[in-house]
């Protein structure tokens, strides 16, 4: 068979259902083959939007999601999704088309590096110039970009290298030399941390988007009550843990609730679970100095690099907090809890919007209540993040944004790739008017393959985090002016989408009850102050 029917046999063999891309030239003998392959294939508006909707369905369905496209601006255009990938380490193959083999180097048509383009941003990458080797490379592929700290994985095949000739024979497992994560944790230093809980008066546990890809969250909770230990998440975690339970208490960070801040600022103990502690979320250990630190993470190039640790662990969280549980004493910390909960019941005063506005907190705490208790929510860039971030309330349900790399006009593919994932679950996408107009072309994607996904636009006119940050610190304000914006609602009605404007909370209820009920696509566009602020 030809290396392109290979290649849709090997990702027959790895479980592909579902792969979003879209077309060229370079790519074209593979796209004939996934004709009659049982493989669907979501056809975006944007080779940057393809790699954004296999990251959602990767962060759904746990396995890499798969994009594609053709050569040169085809294959560069999806950069921004791999990096994004890559900041928050989400499983996924890229697949481009390149010029055929012997045109490479000579700045032909649609010629562009990939593999050497995309180098800072993937686990690894393959270009296949030897059609017998295209098996071996798929089966790598996915074991790279889905064992140790997930990412993304490319894959460069030459127009001519596709039609190729080549023998089917998919491996059944993969032995990499060079390549091997460690998975089980050291059992001395798992005794260490069980010591050091033991001995805390007031430890706490910081969950971040670690624990999702390792499947943990009901280890997590096994060892939050076992041990009586109040959680708080990075942003890349909310969602880990029902915002109920007792033990959970926000979103540490520069954008974050006061209750976990306050918890990172006045714990003894803080055990870090999968989160890199970025640069937003290590500003509330910024003046903290006698705390013991436990890293566990999978990754040990993350362990120490931002904070400094006292007790390392790598490995697989899972398995780590498995052996954590077995190991670890019961205790209680009723006096530490109740300090937090009375931080928590704080009421936060949300002062009334301004006429023909809403506030979008009080928005996002009334779309709460229609909320099914597993509803999967993809929050954009911006100061709608933080407002969502900070005023969702999820119990069953997953909460999706891009954290690491921050990327505007992430929400509403990944959304789309999430649905496509689980078909019967609310999906609802929340950005901004900045953002949206990074996407709204998907809106065109939803339609064509009817997938119900719902889109919440704050409009304020306004690049609102960054005007935000040019009036704290430089006292004036330049390029953040969104003027001539399009009206959301009509731009959606075009696409033949359901649409409704809204214009003050008490419209809120009915709205959103609305996009809920209806089984195709919806988009609300609310409408916010322009000075309407993401700090809490």
């Amino acid at each position: 068979m030809t290396v392109a029917r290979a290649m849709v046999e090997c990702l027959k063999a790895e479980g592909v259902r579902h792969v979003f891309g879209y077309p060229g030239a370079a790519i074209c003998p593979f796209y004939d083959e996934l004709i009659s392959s049982g493989i669907e294939h979501i056809l975006v508006r944007h080779e940057v939007n393809g790699g954004h909707a296999a990251s959602g369905y990767a962060r759904m369905t746990g396995k890499a999601g798969v994009c594609i496209a053709t050569s040169g601006p085809g294959a560069l255009n999806l950069i921004t999704a791999i990096a994004t990938a890559y900041m928050d380490s989400i499983p996924m193959v890229a697949i481009t088309g390149q010029v055929n083999s012997d045109q490479i180097g000579r700045d032909v048509f649609q010629e562009a590096d990939i593999t050497g383009s995309s180098e800072p941003f993937v686990k690894h990458s393959y270009m296949v110039k030897d059609p017998s080797a295209i098996c071996d490379v798929i089966k790598k592929s996915f074991y790279i970009a889905e064992t140790g700290r997930p990412g993304p994985v490319l894959i460069d095949v030459p127009m001519d290298v596709q039609l190729m000739e080549c023998e089917f024979a998919y491996p059944e497992k993969v032995e990499i030399r060079s390549y091997k994560p460690t998975t089980e944790g050291n059992k001395l230093q798992i005794k260490r941390v069980a010591d050091a809980i033991l001995k805390a008066d007031k430890p706490l546990i910081c969950a971040g988007g670690g624990v999702f890809l390792s499947g943990a969250a009901d280890e997590l909770k096994e060892l939050a009550d076992r041990c009586d230990i109040p959680v708080i998440n990075t942003m890349m975690g909310i969602s880990i843990m029902d915002m109920s339970d007792r033990h959970y208490f926000g979103m540490m960070g520069m954008h974050g609730v006061r209750s976990a801040n306050y918890a990172v600022k006045n714990c003894d103990l803080l055990i870090l679970l999968g989160a890199r502690m970025g640069d937003r979320a290590v500003v509330a250990l910024s003046d903290k100095k006698d705390i013991e630190i436990i890293h566990i993470d999978v990754d040990p190039a993350e362990i120490g690099k931002n904070v400094n640790v006292t007790t390392p662990v790598v490995g697989d969280i899972k398995i780590i907090l498995k052996r954590l549980i077995e190991t670890v004493q019961e205790e209680k910390h009723t006096e530490w809890l109740n300090e937090l909960e009375n931080i928590k019941n704080e009421t936060d005063t949300v002062p009334a919007a301004k006429p023909g506005t809403v506030n979008p907190k009080l928005f996002i705490r009334e779309l709460n209540r229609h909320l099914e208790k597993n509803a999967i929510i993809v929050a954009d860039v911006g100061s709608n993040q933080i407002w969502t971030a900070n005023n969702i309330f999820l119990t069953e349900g997953r909460f999706m944004t891009a954290g690491g790399m921050g990327t505007m006009g992430y929400s509403l593919p990944a959304a789309i790739g999430a649905k496509k994932a689980c078909p019967d679950r609310q999906v609802i996408a929340v950005c901004g008017d900045g953002s949206l107009q990074m996407e709204f072309m998907e809106l065109a994607t939803a339609v064509q393959h009817d997938i119900n996904v719902k889109l919440i636009v704050f409009v304020n006119s306004s690049l609102g985090m960054v005007r935000e940050l040019q009036d704290r610190i430089y006292k004036r304000e330049i390029a953040v002016d969104l003027s001539g914006s399009p009206r959301f609602d009509i731009i959606a009605k075009a696409y033949g989408i359901e649409a409704e404007n809204v214009t003050d909370i008490s419209q809120a209820s009915s709205a959103i009850g609305n996009m809920i009920s209806s089984e195709k696509p919806y988009l609300l566009q609310v409408i916010v102050d322009k000075e309407e602020n993401s700090i809490i």
